[in-house]
């Protein structure tokens, strides 16, 4: 947003980042929730058809992406927590720079586990 004879509002803060990774974690959730339900209804069209695509998902570039949408999830998830605190706790809004690096700090300490067992899985894929 431009203001008259000014610069930008937004200049790339925490507030900025965590806004726009938090979008994008959200539409990337949204996304495989509506082709889990596409596969999930192929069981209708019989068995051939379903274990055709499900066999899909043992690709390893498919499991990459499954690593990376679980990644999505944790952050949309630890995000979503913050805002919601901040919804009930509005003067946390002052500390948002804060609570932002709280979430990534916790973001990385559970990637460790995510990474673990779900790279696991995708180094067995080879």
């Amino acid at each position: 947003m431009r203001l008259p004879g000014k610069q930008t509002v937004y200049r790339g803060g925490s507030g900025q980042w965590s806004w726009a990774f938090h979008r994008i974690s959200g539409i990337a959730v949204f996304l495989f929730l509506l082709a889990h339900i596409m596969d999930t209804a192929l069981v209708g069209f019989g068995p051939e058809a379903y274990n055709r695509v499900v066999a899909v998902y043992h690709h390893p570039i498919i499991r990459l992406l499954e690593i990376g949408l679980g990644a999505m999830v944790l952050f949309h998830a630890l995000n979503g927590l913050r805002i919601i605190a901040i919804d009930f706790f509005p003067r946390l809004a002052d500390k948002q720079r804060i609570l932002f690096n709280y979430v990534l700090g916790l973001y990385m300490i559970l990637m460790a586990p995510l990474l673990y067992f779900m790279g696991k899985g995708f180094i067995e894929s080879f």
